[in-house]
């Protein structure tokens, strides 16, 4: 299923946003892209797994998700949400190669490109992190996780003590 077009709209929405309010309801328009399966079978498995991550049954929600990438391997959500469920675990190794996986299919997948962010700040490559939550605000200037780059905060520039030095 090639959804570029519609997602290079909501891209643009969430550019022209004047206001993270404004910006809401063009995360959720990605979100109804992301979460629109294959076939009626693949939404069936992404909605029960899903269902079970939200109920704090990872295994159950692995075991769903497992099945989402045997049945339908192309599609990015099922890698996406199978990594949320790693990164959930603290298993940051297996989720940053699963957000690898939802990227090779869908590059623009803001979520995983935020989550990915997220999981090379905990595996300690903030570089890295920085770069690509970088990228994921281009796509979307109005992700939550902007914070992250703010002067002091995490992935921000930091100040050191001596003047005129940033590390």
């Amino acid at each position: 299923m090639d959804h570029s077009d519609e997602l290079a709209r909501l891209f643009d929405d969430a550019r022209a946003a004047p206001t993270e309010a404004a910006a809401r309801g063009v995360a959720e328009g990605l979100w109804n892209v992301y979460l629109r399966a294959p076939d009626a079978d693949a939404q069936a498995i992404l909605d029960r797994g899903m269902a079970r991550r939200e109920g704090y049954d990872f295994l159950g929600a692995k075991t769903e998700f497992d099945r989402l990438i045997a049945y339908c391997p192309a599609y990015a959500e099922g890698w996406n949400q199978r990594a949320f469920v790693y990164f959930l675990q603290g298993d940051f190794v297996r989720a940053l190669a699963d957000l690898d996986e939802a990227l090779a299919r869908t590059p623009n997948h803001v979520a995983a490109q935020s989550g990915r962010a997220l999981t090379l700040m905990q595996l300690g490559q903030r570089e890295d992190a920085r770069a690509q939550l970088l990228e994921a605000l281009e796509n979307n200037p109005w992700l939550s996780e902007r914070a992250l780059i703010a002067p002091g905060a995490p992935l921000g520039p930091q100040v050191s003590d001596a003047p005129g030095e940033d590390i």
